[in-house]
Order: C-alpha cells, then sequence, then structure tokens
C-alpha cells in the first residue's frame, strides 16, 4: 500500500493490464507513467524512477478483522455469490521490510514459530509479531530507548520494564511505559521468489 500523492498533489492511478517482473502495474492518469506495484516505483514515462512512499499495512484474515472492525463491510464476488469454498489464509511468504536503503525480509512462518522476532534492519531496531493468521511491524523503540520484546503467557512484553503491550496496535496496556506508542514499520509481503526478483541485494532472515 502507497501514498498516492506526488509532490503533494493526490494522483489517480488504473491498473495497467500488463506485468514487469509478473507482478502487477499502475498507470497515472496524469502523465499514463507504467508503475511497479510491489515498489512503487515509475519505471516507464515521464515520471520514471519516481518512487511513491510505503505505507504500514497488514495482511490477516477476513476472521481476524472481522473481530476487530465488526462494522467493516467488504465487496464480494461471483466466486463467493456462487458458493465456492474461501481460501484459507496461506503461510507461504515473507515479510519484507524496506526503510531507508536497508532491505530484509522474514518467512512468515519462521516468526509465527516464536510469535515475536527482534532484529535490525540497518540501523534500526524493529519488532516483527506473527500469530494466528496476522502479523505486524514497528519501530522496537520508546522513549528514546531500543526495547527487546518477548511473549509470555500469550502476552507481548518488554524486558526492560516488564510492561504489557497491545501486540496488534503497539501500546503499552500497564506497567511503566502504559500509553507510549510503537511507530509502525511499512512492510510487504511477497512470494519469496518474487520479493528477490525487486529487492535482489536483500537479506532473508534464516533463524
Amino acid at each position: 500500500m502507497h501514498d498516492r500523492r506526488i509532490d503533494g498533489e493526490p494522483q489517480i492511478f488504473g491498473n495497467a493490464g500488463g506485468l514487469y517482473k509478473y507482478a502487477m502495474t499502475w498507470w497515472d492518469h496524469e502523465t499514463i507513467s507504467i508503475w511497479s506495484q510491489p515498489t512503487g516505483r515509475a519505471v516507464a514515462g515521464l515520471l520514471k524512477r519516481t518512487e511513491l512512499t510505503l505505507l504500514p499495512s497488514q495482511m490477516t484474515s477476513w476472521k481476524n478483522w472481522k473481530e476487530a472492525h465488526p462494522e467493516t463491510l467488504a465487496m464480494t464476488n461471483s466466486y463467493s455469490q456462487l458458493g465456492f469454498r474461501r481460501q484459507k489464509f496461506d503461510t507461504d511468504f515473507v515479510i519484507g521490510v524496506v526503510l531507508a536503503d536497508q532491505e530484509k525480509a522474514y518467512y512468515y512462518e519462521d516468526v509465527a514459530a516464536d510469535t515475536v522476532l527482534n532484529d535490525w534492519v540497518g540501523e534500526f531496531p524493529i519488532l516483527i509479531w506473527a500469530a494466528n493468521d496476522d502479523y505486524r511491524t514497528f519501530l522496537r523503540k520508546a522513549e528514546g530507548e531500543t526495547l527487546t520484546f518477548q511473549w509470555e503467557d500469550g502476552t507481548l512484553k518488554d524486558t526492560a520494564t516488564g510492561s504489557t503491550w497491545d501486540a496488534n496496535l503497539g501500546i503499552a496496556t500497564a506497567g511503566p511505559l502504559k500509553g507510549q506508542v510503537l511507530q509502525p514499520v511499512p512492510s510487504m509481503t511477497a512470494f519469496d521468489w518474487a520479493w528477490e526478483d525487486f529487492y535482489p541485494s536483500s537479506e532473508i532472515y534464516q533463524p
């Protein structure tokens, strides 16, 4: 998911109908430049090499989303209307993080195996939480301090103060850091081969 503003002006994008490295492309209505969907970078046209800002987002199951946001409405297609079986949450993907000029990817299943992963992407300390067909990525810093987190009895805690945190929102709910908020980190999901196509110099985390 990307911010669709260029130089502060919102742009209208459409599906260009072609693929770039086997991934969707967009076109902007103003310059008709062609954009790569995974990177948010223009690959052809007047705006070639321009990049949109990646925004924090998540990949989750409909069940999890509906429980958290019960008033949500969703568009359905003919497949669900005809009674086709809904697809299950597929865990065969990597969580890709790009911060400044640093790139790193994490297999969802590797993170979910321990629920919580404390790591670094370049100079940035990050926290990845993954469980129950869901995941979140945050900077693991609060009040200027780098924190280390653990998953204890179904609760996210930092080891320095013992504060408990809401893993979905990144907010400390109890303890000395109550009320502190972790900054979400923009991320994307992809098959490992697709991630390597677009970020060939990226490191892939190995537990």
